[in-house]
């Protein structure tokens, strides 16, 4: 059997041998697709001889997306400064288009028809929502702890919500969730503290921790498989859209960017943003999503705080005691328990 990847759909080329199963997918385009089921099988099929390949897509994709995403408090902190809130992340959709647009075009990605509008809300959910959220609670003085804590929970409520993806949560994974979220607590609470925690910003936090639950849930079900080049374009595109309006009405925005100072920090914290972050995170997100099971993936989310405090622990000098590592220790212990087949 080829081991061989459908870079298109960022998933594993259909096997002309592989069952039927008298079934097809929830994909809404209507095309011909084998259900969601037989493309697991096939998946775990093509993965099942070890190699670099199998070990990349089980340890190293998860790895590096948990490192790149940890780093979204970090860019914050050293961009914000500079910058509103929508407008810093009008700039970092901007950037992350210009570099897909040529790409699209000159790749000839194919265009996902009949999922457009589905992706389109699946990046405004999962992008625009949940950094609108946590970045603008960081900006009004929200500690990075608390926000940390909120959008921890993600794996809990996408367990919760697991059944609109057809998902089943044994108990096994119930236990991993409950000690991932008291290693979380237990990394951030030397940072939480009244100052910043208002009513606006803890709803701030608990929108980012809806929407990009939401998001992932949706993107699961409605629209799993796509072209990563065109479909990240259209949820990049429509992040933009949503965050310029705003953007202008609550910041003050115009052609020049004239609130923006243009500082080294912000410099660097924007190119992070755009290259590391919303093209490298988010592509392995998306990458992630459609191989796993929603609950698999949010649970990747309870090695943030731990990864974040341990980046601001060497870049910033913000030391954490023994509370924290047991945290650590807990947290990865937990997304074990949930991601193990």
């Amino acid at each position: 059997m080829s081991g061989k990847v459908d870079i298109a759909h960022g998933g594993n080329a259909p096997d002309n041998n592989a069952p039927d199963n008298n079934a097809q997918s929830n994909n809404p385009s209507g095309d011909n697709l084998p259900s969601d089921r037989a493309l697991n099988d096939i998946a775990r099929s093509k993965s099942s001889k070890p190699g670099v390949p199998s070990i990349w897509l089980e340890a190293g994709m998860p790895a590096l997306f948990v490192l790149l995403w940890s780093t979204g408090f970090i860019v914050a902190k050293l961009g914000l400064p500079s910058a509103p809130t929508l407008t810093f992340l009008l700039l970092r959709y901007a950037g992350v288009l210009a570099v897909l647009l040529p790409m699209v075009l000159l790749m000839r990605a194919p265009w996902p028809h009949g999922l457009t509008w589905h992706m389109a809300l699946a990046g405004v959910l999962v992008q625009a929502g949940y950094l609108t959220g946590v970045w603008y609670a960081i900006k009004l003085g929200m500690p990075a702890g608390l926000s940390a804590l909120i959008v921890g929970l993600q794996p809990v409520l996408t367990a919760f919500a697991a059944s609109t993806v057809d998902e089943r949560v044994s108990r096994r994974q119930w236990l991993g969730l409950l000690m991932g979220l008291v290693g979380v607590a237990l990394v951030v609470q030397e940072k939480l503290t009244p100052t910043g925690a208002s009513v606006l910003n803890v709803s701030l936090c608990v929108f980012a921790l809806l929407s990009i639950t939401a998001g992932t849930l949706y993107q699961k079900r409605y629209c799993p498989r796509f072209d990563l080049r065109s479909g990240a374009l259209i949820q990049f595109g429509a992040s933009a859209l949503v965050t310029m309006p705003l953007a202008i009405w609550l910041e003050g925005l115009d052609w020049q960017f004239s609130q923006v100072q243009w500082t080294r920090d912000f410099i660097i914290a924007l190119g992070w943003s755009v290259f590391a972050l919303s093209l490298g995170a988010m592509f392995l997100l998306f990458a992630l999503i459609r191989r796993n099971a929603a609950t698999h993936v949010s649970s990747l989310m309870y090695l943030t705080p731990p990864v974040t405090a341990l980046l601001a622990w060497l870049l910033f000098g913000e030391a954490f005691g023994l509370a924290g590592v047991l945290g650590m220790v807990l947290a990865v212990a937990g997304v074990a328990f949930v991601v193990r087949r």
